[in-house]
């Protein structure tokens, strides 16, 4: 059969998604608890405050480099979702179905974006 013919994806197909997506997720979420682990420890700051202003300029890269860690677990907190949200699919059958053309998403895209709910084209028309 065609891959254009193709409605869904196999059970055996899906279930392929299914181990990397899995895999993907596991390895997000313990990203993600290292990114808060790092966060609390910096919010953490002890007795390093009582120095006054001698510390300013590194006071404000510390800020910063919070800030750029809160982004990043936000960015990882978003990517674990879509990745559940795909999971989701997989369960209801809708798993590689591209939401703007019905058409099934190619297999290498769904293998480098897992959690992708358009095809190439669609997503470059909507861009």
């Amino acid at each position: 059969m065609v891959q254009e013919d193709k409605k869904r994806y196999s059970e055996e197909e899906l279930k392929e998604f299914e181990v990397l997506i899995s895999q993907k997720l596991e390895a997000s979420r313990s990203e993600l608890n290292y990114i808060k682990e790092t966060l609390s420890k910096r919010n953490d700051s002890g007795t390093d405050n009582t120095s006054g202003t001698s510390k300013l300029l590194e006071d404000g890269a510390d800020t910063s480099e919070r800030e750029n860690f809160s982004q990043l677990a936000a960015r990882q907190q978003k990517f674990i979702q879509q990745l559940e949200a795909a999971l989701v699919r997989i369960k209801n059958g809708t798993y590689g179905i591209c939401i703007d053309t019905g058409k099934l998403i190619p297999k290498e895209r769904l293998r480098a974006v897992p959690h992708t709910q358009q095809t190439i084209e669609a997503k470059l028309k909507r861009s």
